[in-house]
């Protein structure tokens, strides 16, 4: 099926298709913009929805990790005639457990991050896929209007493995560099960009108590921590 008809079809889907809630159809637009003419070997995501489907067509091989949580999410995808058979493996739970333990076996091409939003899960999905997307690849962070994302976003933008695309909506698209994969097993934090720049907060007392205490107590805090 041609791609740009299959997203006309995705995007003619209700918002409400599933309960988790839907991709806006520039985001999957862009998807498809991004994902055509492009050797889509292995791709993955964490959730499921209009994305899957999506996938299903730009890729070869795709990795859902999602759970259906009684939403609909993951049933909805496997029961639609959009969905191209063959194409993908969903590995059903928590991505808190099923991320860890999963081997994968092959550079990935083609990234989302869209699962769990409450801190640090984003930033825990990122963690056990970074290493794995190959040069050139794109890494796709949803919903960066959620400030804890937000700060990821900031954090990639400045990160010498990625270079940023666009933004559409409040989806990201990122370009995997050249630049070598940052050690997950080690420490260097202070090689990291957004780690370079001039330090923003000053630690001590006096300074954290006018910034942080409100003012009716703030008197009291102070004599104690002795200043």
């Amino acid at each position: 099926m041609n791609v740009e008809r299959v997203v006309e079809q995705i995007v003619a889907l209700p918002p409400d298709w599933h309960g988790a809630g839907s991709l806006k159809p520039g985001v999957l637009k862009a998807m498809a913009r991004h994902g055509q003419g492009v050797d889509l070997r292995c791709t993955a995501e964490t959730g499921s929805g209009k994305s899957s489907l999506l996938f299903s067509h730009l890729a070869r091989r795709h990795l859902v990790f999602a759970m259906d949580d009684g939403n609909g999410s993951v049933r909805r995808v496997q029961d639609s005639p959009l969905l191209q058979s063959g194409v993908v493996e969903f590995i059903e739970g928590p991505t808190q457990q099923t991320l860890p333990t999963y081997d994968f076996s092959e550079p990935l091409q083609m990234v989302m991050l869209d699962g769990p939003h409450g801190y640090p899960f984003p930033h825990l999905e990122y963690y056990y896929v970074y290493p794995h997307l190959a040069e050139g690849g794109v890494l796709i962070v949803d919903d960066i209007d959620i400030p804890s994302i937000y700060d990821m976003y900031r954090f990639l933008k400045r990160d010498d493995m990625f270079a940023l695309i666009e933004v559409v909506h409040t989806t990201a698209f990122f370009r995997r560099t050249a630049a070598p994969v940052f050690n997950p097993l080690a420490d260097g934090w202070w090689l990291q960009g957004y780690n370079k720049r001039k330090k923003i907060v000053d630690w001590n007392p006096l300074s954290v108590a006018t910034a942080l205490v409100p003012r009716s107590i703030r008197k009291a805090l102070l004599r104690r921590l002795g200043t």
